[in-house]
């Protein structure tokens, strides 16, 4: 993984781009992240492109990043998706250890096949898990593990036939927060959010990426000024 220069667009918040110069993961590959955030630290990290997963003959994938944000730090974790090929067996595991008063913002995408071009993942594994700590106690656990073939794709309580499923993270949970992000959701895609303890979760389930986008984006652009006390500013990457 490599670092551009921080990006500064609203003032103090560094923007912080990371760049995975090889442009995908292949099968036997590990792609791993460890980022800390400092005691009274402000950081927004994400990614110029979606990260992708080839297919493999073999040896699985793994991507796995480690967030450690210290009392006083704010870290926003809002990487592009992950695209999964058909063929791919990817492992995916993000963990945010949070301490004292810390506060996170942070979402995962993922994308199975890509459609425009024939790949319906018709072939293929992932498993995803998502954890929270704070303090050294688990406060969220999500996890997603399925095969290609697996009746949970097009079943109604399951992906209903969706190819993308995003989710969105926040802690510690404002006041009005959950029924804040519910009022401003776009439809279709579909879209849920709820409260685990302190962790506000905002699911959603779209055929691609950019159907996806519109609901993810206005989620963060909500949940960011009632938990950061500043508003949201879209980080010019995601434009190009």
């Amino acid at each position: 993984m490599m670092i551009q220069r921080p990006f500064y667009p609203e003032g103090a918040p560094c923007h912080v781009y990371l760049l995975h110069p090889p442009g995908g993961v292949a099968g036997g590959d590990t792609l791993k992240l460890d980022a800390v955030c400092g005691h009274g630290a402000h950081a927004l990290l994400t990614t110029p492109a979606a990260t992708k997963v080839y297919r493999t003959l073999g040896l699985p994938s793994q991507q796995s990043q480690l967030l450690t944000v210290d009392n006083g730090g704010v870290l926003e974790w809002l990487p592009q998706e992950t695209l999964l090929f058909q063929g791919a067996d990817a492992h995916l595991s993000t963990a945010v250890r949070l301490h004292g008063d810390a506060r996170f913002i942070g979402w995962d995408i993922f994308a199975l096949g890509r459609p425009g071009h024939g790949d319906q993942f018709a072939r293929g594994h992932c498993d995803q898990r998502f954890n929270i700590w704070r303090d050294g106690v688990p406060v969220m656990s999500d996890r997603a593990a399925f095969d290609a073939d697996s009746p949970l794709r097009m079943a109604p309580w399951g992906f209903r036939g969706a190819g993308v499923v995003a989710s969105l993270y926040a802690t510690p949970v404002p006041e009005d927060g959950v029924s804040e992000v519910r009022r401003v959701l776009p439809g279709p895609p579909a879209a849920g959010v709820t409260q685990l303890g302190d962790v506000l979760v905002c699911r959603i389930l779209a055929r691609t990426v950019r159907e996806a986008w519109p609901s993810l984006a206005v989620a963060w652009q909500t949940i960011r000024p009632l938990i950061l006390d500043r508003p949201a500013c879209t980080p010019r990457i995601w434009a190009t």
